[in-house]
């Protein structure tokens, strides 16, 4: 069996700290080094930063500065890592996890098994 590819699954999520409701997925992205992980999360806080209020332009900065080190440490020692940043009562969250890449089959100009037209759609109320 062929190695598969490993890499990061990178998730941005929002939540209403006032309104206590659940997270809220906004963006993912399919990294497949530590340095494209953290550079993910670097770009989207140096986009966002001069809209923060100054406490969360704080975390954004003590991160970018400090903070990334040590999660790139993490992401190549293959641990989970997580940004939060908390702006006028939303937190914005982005977290990194190793992961095994599963390759999906290329189906331009390929005939599907037959199988695949065994299978018809519920009909819905």
């Amino acid at each position: 069996m062929n190695d598969l590819p490993r890499g990061y699954w990178c998730e941005c999520w929002t939540q209403n700290l006032d309104r206590d409701q659940r997270p809220a997925l906004h963006a993912s992205f399919d990294a497949y080094s530590a340095a494209q992980a953290d550079r993910w999360i670097a770009v989207a806080l140096r986009t966002i930063s001069p809209a923060l209020d100054a406490a969360a332009s704080e975390q954004a900065w003590q991160w970018l500065y400090e903070g990334r080190v040590e999660t790139r440490r993490a992401l190549l020692r293959a641990e989970r890592c997580s940004v939060m940043v908390d702006q006028a009562g939303t937190r914005i969250t982005w977290t990194v996890r190793p992961v095994t890449f599963l390759p999906l089959a290329h189906r331009e100009n390929v005939e599907l098994p037959t199988c695949a037209y065994d299978f018809k759609p519920h009909a819905t109320d």
